[in-house]
């Protein structure tokens, strides 16, 4: 069993390779992207940026699978995970941490809050 996958069973949302969103995204659900969105992107659920997915923006989410671009700061409540062809320029908030051998990574880290209620 791999400890790097994420489960999208709850995706609700796709933003297709051709598609250009300029504004802030705002969701329950679970995202995948593999176009280009340019602005922040704040859900309950996981996000995950396809190969050819960009990110111009902050990403907040419950976990994050990164195989494309990300200019910006990301906040997961559990589980970052940093694929092989991945770019992140940004500040990383997580629980758990796992980079792929390959991916580049340009900011700082740091364990995130508990959200303990």
């Amino acid at each position: 069993m791999k400890t790097n996958k994420l489960d999208f069973q709850n995706v609700h949302t796709v933003i297709g390779a051709d598609a250009v969103i300029q504004g802030d995204l705002t969701l329950e659900g679970g995202l995948i992207i593999y176009g280009k969105v340019e602005g922040n992107v704040t859900t309950r659920g996981p996000v995950r940026v396809g190969k050819t997915g960009h990110v111009v923006g902050d990403i907040a989410s419950s976990d994050l699978q990164l195989h494309g671009q990300v200019d910006g700061n990301v906040t997961v409540q559990d589980r970052a995970v940093l694929g092989p062809q991945s770019v992140l320029n940004g500040d990383l908030a997580y629980r758990r941490l796992f980079i792929e051998e390959g991916a580049r990574f340009s900011g700082q880290c740091r364990l995130a809050e508990s959200s303990s209620s």
